[in-house]
């Protein structure tokens, strides 16, 4: 039995029912643990729940590189974060750091070219 699944109320199938009944799809958990594996210095940054967007998990590579999927709970990101062996943040208390927006700057497409 996997760690996810031990976290988990109940499994339906391809997908565990979180503490708080919010759904947690096994490829969203699938595709965070892909990206922390196959990238350098990820750190992972929680995003708190706001009036239109729910709770997410932002993970940051070492270049910038990042992706963002949304996620049960606070208290899920930092196990989650904890259990992949990577440091996790309060996106609300340190901010992104600035290789991230270094990344997004360096990876605009150009605007003729759309």
């Amino acid at each position: 039995m996997g760690w996810l699944n031990r976290t988990a109320k109940r499994v339906r199938r391809g997908r565990s029912v979180a503490s708080g009944n919010r759904v947690v799809d096994d490829g969203v958990t699938a595709h965070l643990t892909e990206f922390a594996r196959t990238h350098r210095g990820v750190e992972a940054f929680v995003e708190p729940r706001t009036s239109v967007t729910q709770v997410t998990l932002l993970l940051v590579a070492y270049d910038g590189e990042w992706t963002r999927r949304v996620v049960p709970s606070p208290e899920w990101a930092h196990a989650f974060a904890g259990h992949l062996q990577i440091p996790g943040y309060d996106a609300a208390v340190v901010g992104y750091p600035q290789r991230m927006r270094d990344y997004n700057t360096r990876n605009k497409r150009h605007p003729d070219l759309r």
